[in-house]
């Protein structure tokens, strides 16, 4: 979901082979994507069902803390091999501004899409079927009484925001890696905890399909894929067009 470096390693960079490796770098978006999705879905399954770990159930801020640390984490792990996006959205937003090589967006959205499904295989396994049947492995969907219509709108502005960090922190070379994983990080949170009570705040369309494909609920699909690509192929569009290309003001 997140994007240390916007395109693979150079040749020979941080001990790796001569050349970015599309099966490493595809490799690493997949582990990435599946604790992802794991993380955040056990966390709201668990939450669904009353499950505890001492004291009171997790709650809708234990969620939107799962996935960031996990995407946190996922990116200064896995940041050096692939960029780890772990998020098709930010794959497509930096392939339509040329951040990123468009030979590598298969590789990537397949190895996201694998990963988010077998994280979601991994919830159940965790929890049993009760995290299927009862709390659908943690998909999203649009909150009783939200139109679809409303919550595509939801998805994209909290993937615009997602993807707006990732390419202002990750993706520009004035600002330094120690601040990247974080802010990316405290991005999803924000973007889960907007989104959550509206559309589930999937911001990602590999989180919300994964567990759908495994509950074979698909409910408002459409909302999940249309809404974060838009938002995040426009926020990496505005970055590169309006922002990226200026500093801050200073006196004379």
């Amino acid at each position: 979901m997140a994007a240390i470096r916007a395109t693979p390693p150079a040749p020979g960079s941080a001990g790796q082979p001569a050349g970015p490796s599309q099966a490493r770098a595809g490799a690493a978006e997949l582990i990435g994507t599946f604790f992802l999705v794991y993380a955040g879905t056990a966390t709201a399954a668990s939450a669904h069902l009353g499950e505890t770990i001492a004291g009171d159930p997790a709650d809708s801020l234990a969620i939107a803390l799962a996935f960031g640390f996990v995407l946190t984490a996922m990116v200064a792990a896995l940041g050096q091999v692939s960029g780890a996006h772990l998020n098709g959205a930010v794959t497509l937003g930096l392939a339509v501004t040329k951040r990123f090589p468009w030979k590598f967006v298969p590789t990537y959205l397949v190895a996201q899409l694998l990963g988010a499904v077998l994280g979601a295989a991994a919830t159940w396994a965790t929890l049993g079927n009760p995290a299927r049947t009862q709390a659908q492995l943690g998909a999203t969907f649009p909150a009783p009484g939200v139109s679809d219509i409303r919550a595509v709108v939801v998805e994209a502005l909290i993937t615009f925001l997602l993807v707006f960090v990732i390419i202002a922190t990750a993706g520009d070379d004035r600002v330094t890696h120690a601040v990247s994983a974080p802010a990316i990080g405290f991005a999803l949170v924000a973007a889960v905890l907007i989104g959550g009570p509206v559309s589930g705040g999937a911001a990602n369309p590999d989180r919300a399909l994964g567990p759908m494909i495994l509950a074979g609920n698909f409910t408002s699909l459409w909302v999940y894929l249309v809404g974060p690509l838009v938002g995040g192929v426009v926020a990496a569009v505005v970055y590169d067009r309006f922002v990226s290309k200026t500093t801050p003001p200073s006196a004379d």
